[in-house]
């Protein structure tokens, strides 16, 4: 299964391409979609939707785990952040692309086994899983594909099941 993981934003999106199969995940690619300040945010949102749809017409993932939103303090940027999820999520719909959301709670116990871990140790966790000789970066890069490699794990258990039937 080619899983497109995705750390949403609308300055930097972290995208990460990973191939599970057996239980084993291979690197097919990585990186980060940047749009420039000041440039009108729907140019910006537009570059997000073009690029990624890019992405998934070059590599054609199954499917896409992106990390579900939560509000931080700052209601501007949690806005503009929800708009550019919408058009990653368009995105994925438009490519038929199953979509799968995670806390970073469920992204953290997967990847290092312990909800609570610190940013670093998922970091550290998600190199060693995919033999990389060094954490990528950006860290919205790192972040997705710790973001693939959950619904990986979690497409092999009952509860990826589960989700991937609509029931929660």
């Amino acid at each position: 299964m080619i899983i497109l993981g995705i750390d949403p934003g609308y300055a930097i999106i972290g995208y990460g391409v990973l191939d599970y199969r057996n239980n084993r995940f291979s690197v097919v690619d990585y990186g980060a979609i940047t749009t420039e300040a000041g440039t009108p945010f729907p140019q910006r949102l537009a570059t997000i939707y073009r690029d990624l749809s890019d992405l998934m017409e070059r590599y054609r993932p199954e499917a896409m785990s992106i990390e579900k939103l939560f509000y931080n303090t700052n209601a501007k940027t949690v806005i503009d952040v929800a708009q550019a999820r919408g058009v990653t999520v368009l995105a994925a719909q438009q490519h038929g692309l199953g979509i799968f959301e995670y806390t970073p709670l469920q992204v953290k116990q997967s990847v290092v086994g312990y909800g609570r871990a610190e940013k670093k140790q998922v970091q550290e966790m998600t190199r060693i899983i995919l033999h990389l000789d060094k954490i990528p970066k950006p860290d919205d890069t790192a972040d997705a594909l710790a973001m693939a490699i959950c619904h990986g794990h979690a497409s092999g258990s009952l509860m990826g099941k589960l989700n991937t039937l609509g029931i929660r």
